[in-house]
């Protein structure tokens, strides 16, 4: 059963030593970023080469599949944030019910074999593996064994006030709207992105076409409502308003994403389109009447301009 997993870790099998830490990096935040930091720190020390192994899907949706789970990075967004932290190997590896009943021993065998594995870096409550055994005293019992020393990162990183920069806690901080604290633990603008598709033209016939974007249905959404956003073709920005939500005063049902790029008139279709969102400006609405819909429209892109101005 452990082929599968050995022949995906060959293809990137590493040229010397390496210091590696493992997770699912999903957002890749400032906790992550705090993370391999210190991992790319003990290789230049140690002379090894710095990098991470990421989980994909995450292990909640294999192990527990009746239970959600709303991505804040697709695995292409995941690889490119890893790779821009100037990690020389990122390991991207399928977590699949054969990989949980893997034996730590058996896991960090392959991890020495194929990727060179000498310093494994794990947080201070880390554990994987089969029944979560891989914990920092069993890593360093094995490493003693095998050949591999095993370090546990310092505290991890807060935000401020909050407590530990997570995943989850972001997750939640979207979910409630609350785009500061999105930006502050991800230490970047939370974006989405997608290919432009064909939606209904409302906006084009009330002065205001938007560019719909396809975004996959397992991303999570902030809350329904009106965002000054950046959008992004290519290394294009321009300044933007989006919606995103289910269009009450139209009577929608599905959420969408539909970017109004301002002072811009290009066919888009087809092409990736990515938003980072700014600041929230309101939530979503319906209205008495059209007219006092456009209203709202005029004044949510002023109001999105005026912001994105301020910006750098």
């Amino acid at each position: 059963m452990s082929e599968f997993v050995r022949e995906e870790l060959h293809r990137f099998r590493a040229t010397r030593g390496t210091a590696l830490t493992i997770g699912n990096f999903d957002g890749v935040h400032r906790g992550h970023q705090h993370l391999i930091r210190f991992v790319k720190e003990r290789a230049t020390a140690l002379g090894l080469q710095p990098g991470a192994v990421t989980l994909y899907p995450d292990p909640v949706r294999v192990l527990r599949p009746h239970e959600p789970m709303q991505y804040l990075t697709s695995l292409e967004e995941r690889l490119e944030l890893l790779r821009g932290l100037a990690l020389e190997l990122v390991v991207p590896l399928t977590f699949t019910s054969e990989l949980a009943e893997l034996s730590p021993r058996t896991f960090v065998t392959m991890l020495r074999e194929e990727l060179g594995l000498s310093l494994l870096v794990m947080g201070p409550d880390n554990a994987f593996g089969r029944n979560r055994e891989a914990t920092p005293e069993k890593m360093t019992e094995l490493g003693a064994e095998l050949g591999f020393a095993v370090e546990v990162m310092p505290l991890p990183l807060t935000a401020g006030a909050e407590s530990a920069v997570s995943s989850t806690s972001i997750r939640k901080a979207l979910a409630e709207g609350d785009v500061e604290s999105v930006t502050r633990q991800l230490g970047r603008p939370y974006s989405l992105r997608g290919p432009v598709v064909g939606g209904e033209q409302r906006g084009r016939t009330l002065g205001f076409p938007t560019a719909n974007i396809a975004v996959t249905a397992d991303r999570a959404l902030p809350a329904y409502g009106i965002y000054a956003t950046w959008a992004y073709l290519g290394e294009e920005r321009f300044a933007s308003a989006t919606n995103i939500g289910t269009r009450p005063h139209f009577d929608g049902e599905a959420p969408s994403v539909e970017t109004f790029i301002m002072d811009f008139d290009r066919d888009i279709y087809d092409k990736v389109l990515r938003i980072e969102i700014i600041e929230r400006l309101r939530s979503e609405a319906k209205f008495d009447s059209l007219d006092a819909l456009l209203t709202q429209m005029h004044a949510d892109v002023a109001r999105a301009r005026e912001i994105l101005a301020a910006q750098p």
